[in-house]
């Protein structure tokens, strides 16, 4: 790319070029509208027991077509409550937050998870939107669901994971724009799979949400497990986690999980981890005290995996492939992989066989397919520690390296995040 091409493009990030529209991660169901509108309003001054007992009654009575709008206040159930009712692609079911409400929802301990989709039979085309959900066990568990949309929620305060989806195979659900943090016990924000495939999540969207402080005993941001598939991870903000912001397992052969345009930062792991089977680009990672981006065996072999266009800024190594040597369908392509203390590009056991080119490196790096960059120079202002993170390219960055065969096909997409420009661009095509 030339330096006018680079430079015009710079031009686009720093005059507020916007986003895609965040409807393409909806789903086509959820803009088909109600049949009946219902509302749910409970007298002045009722309990939240009662609150919550008025809450159940109605969601119980729901058809397909139907929206309940629920008014302010906390509602609490502390029975195993399982939400069962279904819709239909024509005429989908909704549980929303009334407009301008502040809805709770709740239980007076951590017996039980405070809400379940689909624990006791399918579910199907219902969306829950705009609720407040704290305490008790998981926060929201999802069982035998397909064609289900959590949009908008803030989940918070668990006693364990703040939202699972690991009891049952589930397909094709939309998790967006949710805000999950401070969950307890393995303190996953998402749990999404379940261990060595026993369940699997397949084609489903999660993105747009805004993940952090996940402490506890682990505390992974955002995890699939092995065996799910066909997943897109896109525009996540995930950081302060324990264990890695993002961790993606592989599909056991079936369609490969895209993870991009993701910023995460502040790891006490690796700040990504994916095993394989995967696309990843577009992504900014900053400051993990493991790797910024980690690549190894686990549940199944690392095969498959593209790691394009992203820029990876980390203290130590800054991308490690522990299990690339030999293996089939490896690609480092195109990415900025800065490391402040340790290697740029680090592949203990060896990278025979792997597609190596367009990188730009700081720190140690294979001389094939990787030019040295200067520093954090080289950007608007990022830091190693993530306090600031604006990727946006210097205008005299060394960037102009990028192999064309590996471009993502459009242009560097940037974010704005409370008032602050971030771009997860690698080297630009």
């Amino acid at each position: 790319m030339s330096p006018a091409t680079l430079a015009s493009l710079t031009c686009l990030l720093l005059c507020g070029f916007q986003p895609v529209p965040a409807a393409g991660y909806d789903p086509a169901w959820g803009a088909v509208p109600p049949l009946r509108t219902l509302r749910l309003q409970p007298a002045e001054g009722l309990s939240p027991e009662k609150r919550g007992a008025q809450l159940v009654q109605a969601v119980s009575a729901l058809l397909p077509g139907d929206r309940l709008e629920v008014c302010s206040g906390a509602y609490r159930v502390d029975a195993f409550w399982d939400i069962r009712v279904s819709g239909r692609a024509e005429a989908p079911i909704s549980i929303v937050a009334a407009e301008g409400a502040q809805v709770v929802i709740t239980r007076s301990d951590a017996r039980q998870n405070v809400l379940n989709l689909g624990q006791g039979g399918p579910v199907q085309h219902l969306l829950l939107k705009g609720l407040e959900i704290t305490g008790g066990s998981h926060g929201l568990r999802l069982g035998q669901c397909s064609n289900v949309w959590i949009d908008r929620c803030h989940i918070h305060d668990t006693g364990d994971v703040c939202l699972s989806a690991n009891s049952a195979d589930t397909s094709r659900l939309h998790l967006t724009r949710n805000h999950l943090h401070h969950g307890g016990g393995t303190a996953e924000g998402m749990y999404l799979g379940g261990n060595n495939a026993t369940h699997i999540m397949s084609e489903s969207v999660i993105a747009l949400n805004h993940v952090h402080d996940c402490r506890g005993e682990q505390g992974d941001g955002i995890e699939i497990k092995q065996g799910s598939w066909g997943n897109l991870l896109a525009e996540n903000d995930i950081h302060d986690c324990n264990y890695p912001c993002i961790t993606v397992y592989g599909t056991g052969g079936r369609a490969r999980n895209v993870i991009e345009r993701n910023v995460c930062y502040r790891s006490e792991d690796n700040v990504m981890q994916v095993q394989g089977e995967a696309i990843v680009r577009d992504n900014l990672l900053i400051n993990g005290k493991g790797a910024g981006f980690s690549s190894t065996d686990h549940q199944g072999k690392t095969l498959g995996l593209e790691f394009i266009h992203n820029t990876v800024v980390n203290t130590g190594h800054a991308f490690r492939g522990g299990s690339w040597n030999g293996r089939a369908g490896m690609v480092l392509a195109n990415n900025i992989l800065y490391s402040r203390d340790a290697s740029a590009v680090l592949f203990p056991n060896g990278h025979e066989g792997v597609t190596i080119a367009g990188n730009v490196t700081r720190g140690d790096a294979p001389k094939t397919g990787c030019t040295p960059g200067r520093g954090l120079e080289d950007f608007k202002e990022l830091s190693w520690d993530a306090a600031l993170r604006d990727a946006t390219p210097a205008p005299t960055a060394p960037f102009a390296v990028a192999e064309p065969r590996f471009a993502t096909g459009r242009k560097a997409k940037p974010e704005l995040r409370d008032g602050k420009l971030l771009s997860g661009a690698g080297t630009l095509p």
